[in-house]
Formats: C-alpha cells, sequence, structure tokens
C-alpha cells in the first residue's frame, strides 16, 4: 500500500499534466482568459433503456483556448470555420465530463468516474450529482474504466488515497491496464505528459487491494446485459460499453470522440489526445456507422451535457441529436 506522502508525491507527479485537462495535454500559458464555462442545473439526466435505467451524472466542463494544437491534422481556419457553422465559439472550446450510471435490477454500476478531487474549479461534481440522483458512492457495486487518461479514472481515489467507491469491484480493459502498469514502458517514458500520465495510472491502479480490480477482454459481458467493445486508438486498450434491455440498445462512447462538433462532424480530424490517431480514426468510422444503422442511445463523455442522445449521418461525418430537455 502507498504511504500517503508516496501517494500524493505520485498523484502530484501525474496531475501536473494531467489536472483539468483530457488526457494530460498541457495548454499555452500566455493565452487570453476564455471565461468560465456555465454547468447546467440539474447536473443529472435520467433515460429509460428497457428495463434499465440510464443517468448522465455531470462531472463538470472546462474551457479553454482554441489553438492549433486541438485538432492535430487540420488548419485552424477550417477548425473555426466549422464552428462557426454551427454557431459556436470560435475562440474557445468547451470540454465536458459526463460518466453514466446504470441501474439495472440491483446494480448499481458506474461509467468511468471523472476528475474527482483533482481538477479545476469548475469539474468535481460527479459525487453532488449521483447524490441530487437518489444515489451515494456506497451504492455503486461496479465501475466500469473506458481507459486510464486521467478525466476517467481520478474520480477513483480522493486526495488522502481513499477509494470513492469503496464497496465497487472496478473492471478494466485488460490490453489498457498492461500498457499503462508495464515497468519498461513507464521508464522510457519522456518526461512531461506521458510520464505524468504513467505515474497517475500507477497511482490510482498500483496499490488497490486484492480482488477490487479484475481486467476484462473486449467481447465480455461484464453485468448482466451489458458487455466491452474494443475502441483502441484513443489509447492503446479503450473500451465502449454497451448496455441492452428489451430490445433497446444504450452506447457508452467514452473518448470516441471528443467534441462531437469537431470530430464526429468530421471523423477523419484527430484530437491532440488520440495516441494513435489513425487506429482512432478508423475506430471512429467503424463505430459510427454502425451506431447509426442500429439507431443505438448513445452517451458521450466529451459531449455538451446531457450528453446522451442519438448520431444521424450529416455529409461525410455525423450529427449528434441530444435527446429533447
Amino acid at each position: 500500500m502507498f504511504s500517503r506522502r508516496r501517494f500524493m508525491s505520485a498523484s502530484l507527479a501525474g496531475l501536473a499534466t494531467t489536472a483539468a485537462i483530457p488526457g494530460g495535454a498541457v495548454w499555452a500559458q500566455t493565452a487570453a482568459d476564455p471565461g468560465a464555462p456555465v454547468l447546467a442545473e440539474p447536473g443529472f439526466r435520467r433515460v429509460k433503456v428497457g428495463q434499465m435505467e440510464v443517468i448522465a451524472l455531470l462531472d463538470g466542463v472546462t474551457r479553454r483556448p482554441l489553438g492549433e494544437e486541438f485538432v492535430a491534422n487540420a488548419p485552424l481556419a477550417e477548425v473555426k470555420a466549422l464552428l462557426a457553422s454551427q454557431g459556436l465559439s470560435t475562440e474557445h472550446v468547451d470540454v465536458p465530463y459526463t460518466p453514466f450510471l446504470v441501474v439495472a435490477g440491483g446494480r448499481r454500476i458506474l461509467m468511468d468516474t471523472g476528475l474527482g478531487d483533482w481538477g479545476g474549479p469548475t469539474t468535481g461534481r460527479l459525487l453532488a450529482n449521483l447524490r441530487a440522483a437518489g444515489f451515494g458512492p456506497d451504492d455503486i457495486d461496479t465501475v466500469l474504466v473506458s481507459h486510464y487518461h486521467g478525466d476517467h479514472i481520478n474520480g477513483l481515489r480522493n486526495r488522502a488515497g481513499e477509494f470513492v467507491f469503496r464497496k465497487a469491484k472496478v473492471l478494466a480493459p485488460a490490453a489498457e491496464h498492461a500498457y499503462w502498469m508495464d515497468e519498461a514502458r513507464a521508464a522510457q517514458a519522456p518526461a512531461g505528459r506521458m510520464k505524468g500520465l504513467f505515474e497517475n495510472a500507477r497511482r490510482t491502479f498500483g496499490s488497490m487491494p486484492e480482488g477490487m480490480l479484475q481486467l476484462f477482454e473486449p467481447g465480455a459481458e461484464l453485468a448482466p446485459g451489458i458487455r466491452a467493445v474494443q475502441a483502441y486508438g484513443h489509447t492503446p486498450g479503450m473500451a465502449m460499453f454497451e448496455a441492452r434491455s428489451d430490445g433497446q440498445t444504450f452506447m457508452f462512447l467514452a473518448d470516441l470522440t471528443n467534441i462531437p462538433a469537431l470530430f464526429a462532424r468530421n471523423p477523419d480530424w484527430a484530437v491532440a489526445f488520440d495516441m494513435d490517431a489513425e487506429a482512432a480514426r478508423r475506430t471512429r468510422r467503424m463505430a459510427f456507422e454502425r451506431i447509426v444503422a442500429s439507431r443505438a442511445l448513445v452517451g458521450g463523455f466529451h459531449f455538451p451535457f446531457p450528453a446522451v442522445g442519438r448520431m444521424a449521418a450529416e455529409g461525410s461525418g455525423y450529427r449528434f441529436e441530444p435527446l429533447p430537455v
């Protein structure tokens, strides 16, 4: 078990580059202050999927100036033109963080955990919104982890090193765990963002009690009606989660795409956080094609709240259609 001093040291090493930023990228500190985002109230939304209830739980939103680095393979002028065509700001982007809770019978299954104690002033709202929806952290029996970027795992442990969902089993993709917990790979990671991501993953998972962490393979049934779907590219082992009940389907997309106004509309664009941009592009294309054909309900971790709706084909890409308020 980590001592508290060692835990905080590892935490700060990782969070120096991952704090409230998805994937752990560092933004230019000289950019103009873009102001604060507006957080939705209430910060939860319930949807029925057959006999299941799916609840979107807003953890928060970060706003950052829009620069050349955000879309890695497109000119900034084209990025701004696409945003402007949708009536969105061309000076900044808002990046939401929305885990989902599936309530099925006596099960309470949380998909990803947000930033927890480790983000900025407009994040860390998951527990408050979970309680507003009628549940507490001890009601969660299972946490499904899509991948090991900080905005998806940091809510597992607080700053004291305690496990927030202390009664839950934590299920994570085997390929993702193998990548981030590999000793040689961690030692060879370059200083800065990547080194921080390795340290942060090891802080979170390295000292879990025996039996708490369970690893799964693509296609595995993780709970009745819920299975893992391979989505490699954004990270080496990322998974999405498909929940089915009475002929209805909900798909938690994790980071299949970041802001849909950019990366669903143009699936060939790569967000700066994609670790293998070409693999992520192929995964995105194939997944959206299947989702549109099936008319599945989707939940996107970085989609505008309530972050749940459907995808529709538009031009050479796809449009997110949120459920009506």
